[in-house]
């Protein structure tokens, strides 16, 4: 069961990899899945035994390296976290390859397609079950390599293929800064197994490298590494680019999988991180300083799935916050119930593309509700659990994170707090233009699109319905095991917080208006989004005349893209320019290559002294004697 639900996936992605062309596009799709329905039984089931069983557990596979100091096997490891991630992955992954099926109906190699969408499953799957940084490592790149594939997947476009390449290369600056924690983590403890390694970090708290605490600074290179990965200010700007790939693509990857990895290394790592408050303030004013960022720039988007692209960054931002006050319980408790909800954002974005015959400008939509009722109830159900209104599973984690930002007493926690107020104010406000312009209003698209209007069909409706549920249940049915009276027992040391913190504690003890503020502002802003673009549609477009400046900035999302080209971009093409035409081309080429041409030049002129003509030769014989003999002649 623990080995299966990792490696059915992958199972399914050699096969419809390789063999799909020979069993045919509908046996390659409906076999992987069926391994994914697999993989989601064995996941689903050692999530409930070892959160609620308390039994936790490690499967050893082989001893992968043995090179001096160095030892560690490749193994699997399951307590509540690495249990939890794994069901959750599993479950979410297999309906979204079910939507799949006919969501990629029309597609030309959709084999390919459902091989790379099991293989970025296994991936993550690797990752969260790693035994060691290592392991860890290989699943961490192994997404990396995966969503390159998937969002360059429809590689005749152009576009495609950048968003796949500047989501690599973006990754890979992270990449460096978690080689360099994993290296330094080696350095400080000898060894890359957890287990060492947290055993290990009483010990080493007065440690230093470079002349700094080694602790920090191993905790804000594996927070860099994480930003790549999870898409934190900075290192961002591939995520709204990788929209590119197709929807499905889009849900697995801001759901489920790879964008959580990040939040997930530092919830793997809190025995460290709870040693090192310097790097976990950094975590904190980033991640806050992200959840506004990105909520900000939601506003104005008029892409459907760049809007819900940026409420995952925003989203992020609170699960980092949380991590970064000690509150890991919280911060994976909102990774769990996201995933439910954006999932369930993603897919129905994907049913009203569907509907509307590949169109995602939401200013070109409208009117349709009526027309596809399930994907509009749907929408419904994801943005109010987005937005955290009660009984919906955002509400639960939500404000477990505003109120453990609160409890954090601290200026940094402070600061977080009023970030994420605001983002949530924001995130309801853009979730319901979202709605109100894709679903209300007159019909802005054109006659024959409206004519085609459908509802998707069963096998895109029914992950619709079910992650729908999750959405609905998963925030009160968990809560009091993820961070509630039961959290202790269910967590069973999975996670790591220092007894002098009693952040959970802490948190059930925040203020009461705290709780009453979040609801506050989040129907606040779904009022303000109903005045605006239900009682005065014509206002946006007033307000962003009045203020162009501050319209532009916001719709080219703080210009970092540009920032970037010209620090980065630029400047390395130039250098690449002048390596190619200099150091290439005129030394490295020039030299061998003019000694050549000097030899051939010679060659060319020695060949016209063989004329083929006997009495040339004579002639030129009788010269070159005269010369001897005259030389002779003079030396004596």
């Amino acid at each position: 069961m623990f080995v299966g639900a990792v490696f059915f996936p992958l199972l399914g992605a050699i096969i419809s990899g390789l063999f799909g062309r020979l069993i045919g596009d509908k046996a390659a799709q409906w076999t992987t899945v069926f391994f994914m329905v697999l993989a989601a039984v064995c996941g689903v089931t050692a999530f409930f035994e070892v959160g609620f069983g308390s039994a936790p557990r490690t499967e050893v596979l082989f001893t992968w390296v043995d090179v001096g100091d160095m030892q560690f096997s490749w193994a699997l490891r399951y307590d509540t976290l690495s249990a939890m991630m794994v069901g959750m992955v599993t479950f979410i992954s297999t309906f979204i390859h079910l939507y799949s099926v006919g969501y990629m109906s029309h597609d030309e190699t959709p084999s390919r397609f459902f091989a790379y969408l099991s293989l970025f499953t296994f991936m993550m799957l690797m990752l969260v079950t790693a035994d060691n940084l290592v392991q860890l490592f290989f699943g961490w790149e192994g997404v990396g390599l995966a969503s390159y594939l998937l969002i360059g997947y429809w590689y005749e476009r152009e576009s495609a293929c950048n968003a796949a390449m500047k989501a690599f290369i973006v990754n890979r600056v992270g990449d460096v800064f978690f080689m360099l924690g994993m290296a330094l983590t080696f350095y400080v403890f000898s060894s890359v197994e957890f287990g060492a390694i947290f055993a290990a970090v009483p010990q080493h708290v007065n440690d230093r490298f470079l002349g700094l605490p080694a602790l920090e600074l191993i905790g804000v290179l594996f927070f860099l590494g994480a930003c790549g990965k999870s898409a934190q200010l900075g290192l961002h700007t591939w995520l709204p680019d990788a929209m590119e790939g197709p929807t499905p693509v889009s849900a697995l990857i801001h759901a489920a999988t790879m964008v959580t990895a990040g939040v997930f290394l530092m919830a793997r790592m809190s025995p460290l991180m709870e040693y090192a408050p310097v790097a976990l303030s950094i975590v904190t004013v980033v991640g806050a300083s992200t959840a506004l960022f990105a909520a900000t720039i939601g506003c104005v988007q008029n892409d459907i799935k760049r809007v819900i692209a940026y409420s995952t960054c925003s989203q992020l931002g609170y699960m980092f916050a949380a991590a970064g006050v000690g509150l890991y319980q919280a911060s994976v408790f909102h990774l769990f119930t996201h995933a439910f909800f954006k999932a369930l954002l993603f897919l129905g974005a994907g049913s009203v593309i569907h509907a509307m015959s590949d169109e995602q400008d939401i200013r070109k939509m409208g009117g349709i509700w009526k027309k596809i009722p399930i994907t509009y109830a749907m929408f419904w159900i994801g943005s109010l659990a987005l937005a955290g209104i009660p009984i919906f599973a955002g509400y639960y984690s939500k404000d477990a994170i505003l109120e453990g930002a609160i409890a954090a007493h601290s200026g940094v926690g402070t600061y977080a707090f009023v970030c994420m107020v605001l983002a949530a104010f924001l995130t309801a406000f853009y979730s319901w233009r979202l709605i109100i312009l894709t679903f209300h209003g007159a019909p802005r698209a054109d006659h024959h699109t409206m004519e085609h209007v459908h509802e998707s069909p069963a096998v895109m409706l029914i992950p619709l319905l079910v992650l729908s549920l999750g959405a609905i249940f998963t925030g009160f049915t968990f809560a009091p095991y993820f961070i509630g009276e039961h959290q202790a027992e269910f967590w069973n040391g999975a996670i790591f917080n220092l007894p002098a913190k009693h952040m959970i504690e802490a948190m059930h003890h925040a203020p009461h208006w705290v709780a009453t503020l979040a609801k506050t502002v989040a129907l606040s802003g779904i009022v303000l989004a109903f005045a605006i673009y239900m009682g005065a549609p014509k206002l946006p477009a007033k307000v962003a005349g009045a203020v162009p400046g501050l319209y532009r900035f916001l719709l080219n999302k703080w210009y970092f893209d540009e920032l970037y080209n010209w620090l980065f971009v630029q400047p390395l093409r130039r250098l690449a320019r002048g390596l190619w035409q200099t150091g290439d081309v005129r030394i490295i080429d020039g030299m061998p290559n003019g000694a050549a041409a000097i030899t051939a030049g010679m060659g060319r002129s020695a060949m016209r002294l063989q004329t083929g003509r006997v009495a040339s030769y004579a002639f030129a014989m009788i010269i070159g004697l005269v010369v001897f003999v005259s030389l002779f002649l003079l030396g004596r």
